[in-house]
């Protein structure tokens, strides 16, 4: 059911979903409202649903869009952040995610892998689980989701040590995320060679806000930088709690989290210290702001 409220408010809500359909040769619409939820959860599915529900939002929006000086996106959220800030159209970020997540399915099916949530280690505690636990297999931090929240990845036997370990070294939870190979971790270097060679020649504009890049967790506003770390992020840890530790440093005291649920927001009151938070997911949240459109 994500965004399907959104998708019969506006017809050039329609018109992006018809642009991924021709582009997967899928129909992603009907998958992303009416499932198979196992279907919709395979990486070649599951990231242009999230990517257009997140644009669907902006689209609702329209010129209505809060204004904002930072913009970032968490993986796959990049994209939406960049296409906020102007760097990339909507269609360019559609485009790039249909691409970029056909790559990582064809890389987990190449080099398999899995990736496990690790709760109560800090980020060098974490690391040091990750080195001794390299000797079974590859195996490194993949999501700095909070200051105490950590997702690593790797090879099957990697992560099967890790947990030991992490458990072991006091972790509350270490287990095993039902995903759908080691994103964020070597294992991903096809996928980084392909998006490479798909990303050299298509435009990106420079930003009209600053946009904090998962592999830096600092602000870049040329497309050139841009285009490399966009590439370095398939295999880079995303620096999640890095970056809010960043917008804290800019005086950033409200944050609108745009697209489906409410993860973020709920590691930013954590890692921010309880910034003024506002979800915009549903139409019914569009309209809570005042700001519905139609288009």
């Amino acid at each position: 059911g994500m965004g399907k409220d959104l998708y019969e408010h506006s017809a050039a809500v329609r018109g992006l979903y018809a642009l991924a359909a021709d582009e997967m040769h899928y129909d992603i619409a009907r998958l992303s409202f009416e499932g198979p939820a196992e279907e919709l959860k395979q990486t070649r599915f599951t990231q242009p649903a999230i990517l257009l529900h997140s644009l669907a939002v902006l689209t609702v929006l329209g010129e209505r869009i809060p204004a904002f000086d930072y913009a970032a996106g968490h993986s796959l959220g990049e994209y939406g952040a960049l296409a906020a800030a102007g760097a990339l159209t909507y269609e360019q970020a559609i485009r790039a995610v249909v691409r970029r997540a056909s790559l990582m399915e064809d890389a987990c099916r190449q080099r398999p892998g899995t990736m496990a949530a690790i709760m109560g280690l800090d980020g060098e505690r974490v690391e040091a689980v990750c080195r001794e636990a390299s000797a079974a297999g590859v195996v490194v931090p993949a999501n700095y989701n909070s200051g105490i929240q950590l997702v690593i990845s790797g090879s099957v036997e990697g992560i099967d040590r890790a947990i030991e370990l992490a458990k072991a070294a006091g972790a509350k939870r270490a287990m095993k995320l039902e995903v759908g190979g080691a994103f964020h971790s070597p294992l991903m270097e096809p996928a980084r060679e392909g998006l490479r060679e798909y990303l050299a020649d298509r435009e990106i504009r420079t930003p009209s806000k600053p946009v904090v890049a998962n592999v830096t967790a600092e602000s870049v506003g040329d497309a050139e930088t841009i285009r490399r770390l966009l590439v370095e992020q398939i295999t880079s840890p995303v620096k999640w709690a890095q970056t809010m530790a960043y917008l804290v440093a800019q005086g950033v005291t409200t944050i609108y989290e745009i697209g489906p649920g409410k993860v973020l927001t709920g590691l930013a009151k954590r890692d921010m210290n309880g910034p003024v938070s506002v979800n915009l997911d549903t139409l019914a949240d569009i309209e809570a702001l005042g700001a519905v459109q139609t288009n």
